[in-house]
Formats: structure tokens, C-alpha cells, sequence
């Protein structure tokens, strides 16, 4: 007799199921925006959860307009320093780097990361040759008291706009200088939440597809798969459950709401007693968003312009209370 149909143990989306080279996520791709120029995309540091009561902005939900109880993540954003400008040309094989302008004035933990001979490198394109401009931007790690990790974190984050000439003139006018938050965005606007997520080492296939248990009379062993698959193809293909690497990948969250933006003079607001488990105190500007992100406490975030964005943005929310109890065992 034949058994019946179930859906697939685990899901393939995200194959293969390696670690992250790095800590820090990656941003592959880059939304097109019109309008003024900015940058696209910013970094912070996950503090850890709480919980809001705010006004359901949400337009479609059943308790729209009504008072609810939300969990939101605290994201401390440091002020980080435009070290640097990147010009890219297009060719058949995608694109390719023109050169790259320094500031003069870098600070001294971000020189330390930077190959000498591009210290005092300055290019002037001609702006017919650019394809895509870039900010490189140095993370400001030093003011951050909740992490043990000093070393700046180093990236790019694209300048959209309408001209390439507005993007150039924005980049240069940007160089050298302090990006805040709100160079960024603002309160109420949705976001991408790009981050690695906790690892968890090695698993078995249980926990890592959460197939069924074998019957308990099996020979040997219960938390294994009931076979590798038929005969012919005579191979073991990716799509049988095995054992390996769980967690410490990379994973991108969707339209996340920003639901407070505050600088480092309001920290206080933020902070709960005792201070947030294995983080502690939030002391500069920081960002409350609706939900959870991926990765553990203090995790490098990083934040992008939102590619999949249908919700229009909203100029506030309505926050009534966040808690600042005790978040020691929870």
C-alpha cells in the first residue's frame, strides 16, 4: 500500500546550507530610487527585543486603528564615516571598478584596514564612464560599549538619485563627513533587515529538516532518515534530509517598519533595568523596528532601501508605552 503524499521536510530556499563567510552580512543587490540622492543602505547593532504598545497601523489587519500589545527589536546606530567614494563602469561581464577618491582625514582604527597604496588615491571620472556610485562607509564600532569587537566594520552603500551628476556632486559633498540615520531614512519608513543568523553548529537531521522519528523497534537508531533515496539515480541527491551546519547563514527580513528613530540625548528612554542580556546599555542613536531581526545580540544589521515595498510609508506612529522592565530571565 502506498503511502500518503506529505510536503517536503524542510525548506529549499536557501541551499546550500553553509555558514557565512562572515559575521557581516552582504547587500547583492541594490533597488532603483529616484528622487534626491542618499545613500541606500545603513548598519547598526542588534541590542535585543521588547515589547510596545502602539496604535495597529496596519490597514487591513482585524485590530486596525486599535491599541495593541507588539514585540519590537532595538537597533543601536551609530553615526558612521564616509571614508571613501567608489566608481563603477559596466562591461560585458557585469561590473567593474574605475577607481576610487580617500578622504584625507581618516580615523586612525580605519587607516589600520586600509592597504596603504590606497590611502591617497584620488580619481576623477568622466561621468559619461560611470555606470553606479558608491559611498565606502567605516561603521563607528569604538563608541559601541555593548560589543567586545573595536575594529570598524568597512562596506559600501549605493547613492541613488535622478542624474548621475546630482549622485557624483552628493558623494564628494559627503566624503570625509559624518552619516547619521536620518541621511538614510526616518520613523515610520520600511526597511530591509539584512543579517547572519545564531549558529547552531552541527545538527542531526531531526532538528534540521524536523523529519519524523523512525518507529522505536528500528534497528540501531531513531533520529535518522528511513532511507537516502531509491535506486537509480544511483546517487545521493540534495534533496534527502542529511545532517550538517544549522544556523550562522545569511537571511534577509522584508519590509520592516521603522517605528522610532532617537538620537544618543534620548538613550535613556530606551534602556531597560539592568541593562539588555549580553548586550547592556544602548548609549548612542538607535532605532526601534516592529518584529524580530536575524542574528543574536550584538550582531552587525545592516539596513537597505526595501526592493519589495507595496505598503506606502507613514509619517509617524502612535507609540503609547515601551517597556524598560527587566529583561533578565526571559
Amino acid at each position: 500500500m502506498s503511502t500518503p503524499h506529505h510536503s517536503r521536510r524542510g525548506s529549499k530556499a536557501y541551499y546550500p546550507r553553509v555558514r557565512a563567510k562572515s559575521p557581516a552580512a552582504a547587500i547583492r543587490s541594490w533597488p532603483e530610487e529616484d528622487g534626491k540622492p542618499r545613500i541606500q543602505a545603513f548598519a547598526g547593532y542588534k541590542v535585543g527585543m521588547t515589547h510596545v504598545t502602539m496604535s495597529d497601523y496596519r490597514k487591513f489587519s482585524t485590530t486596525a486603528g486599535q491599541s495593541i500589545f507588539s514585540a519590537a527589536t532595538v537597533i543601536e546606530v551609530p553615526p558612521m564615516t564616509a571614508i571613501g567614494i567608489r566608481y563603477y563602469g559596466e562591461d560585458w561581464n557585469g561590473l567593474r571598478s574605475l577607481g576610487e577618491t580617500w578622504a584625507k582625514d581618516i580615523p586612525k582604527e580605519v587607516l589600520e584596514k586600509i592597504p596603504a597604496r590606497k590611502k591617497e588615491t584620488t580619481f576623477e571620472p568622466k561621468e559619461v564612464e560611470v555606470f553606479d556610485i558608491r559611498l565606502i562607509v567605516a561603521t563607528n564600532a569604538t563608541s559601541v560599549t555593548g560589543i567586545p569587537v573595536k575594529v570598524p566594520e568597512i562596506f559600501e552603500t549605493r547613492v541613488s538619485g535622478s542624474t548621475m551628476k546630482e549622485r557624483m556632486e552628493f558623494a564628494k559633498q559627503k566624503l570625509g563627513t559624518e552619516l547619521k540615520f536620518t541621511d538614510f531614512s526616518k520613523a515610520g519608513n520600511f526597511v530591509d533587515v539584512m543579517g547572519v543568523t545564531k549558529g547552531k553548529g552541527f545538527t542531526g537531521h531531526v532538528e534540521r529538516f524536523g523529519v519524523k522519528l523512525l518507529p522505536r523497534k528500528n534497528r540501531k537508531h531513531r533520529r535518522m532518515i528511513g532511507t537516502l533515496g531509491p535506486w537509480h539515480p544511483d546517487w545521493v541527491r540534495n534533496t534527502v534530509p542529511q545532517a550538517g551546519q544549522m544556523g550562522y547563514q545569511q537571511r534577509t527580513v522584508h519590509n520592516i517598519r521603522v517605528l522610532r528613530y532617537s538620537d544618543k540625548t534620548e538613550a535613556d528612554q530606551i534602556n531597560v533595568k539592568g541593562g539588555y542580556p549580553g548586550y547592556g546599555l544602548v548609549r548612542n542613536d538607535y532605532i526601534l523596528v516592529h518584529g524580530s531581526v536575524p542574528g543574536p545580540s550584538k550582531r552587525l544589521i545592516k539596513l537597505r532601501e526595501p526592493a519589495r515595498q507595496k505598503t506606502p510609508s507613514l509619517d509617524a506612529i502612535n507609540i503609547s508605552y515601551i517597556s524598560t522592565e527587566s529583561k533578565q530571565g526571559d
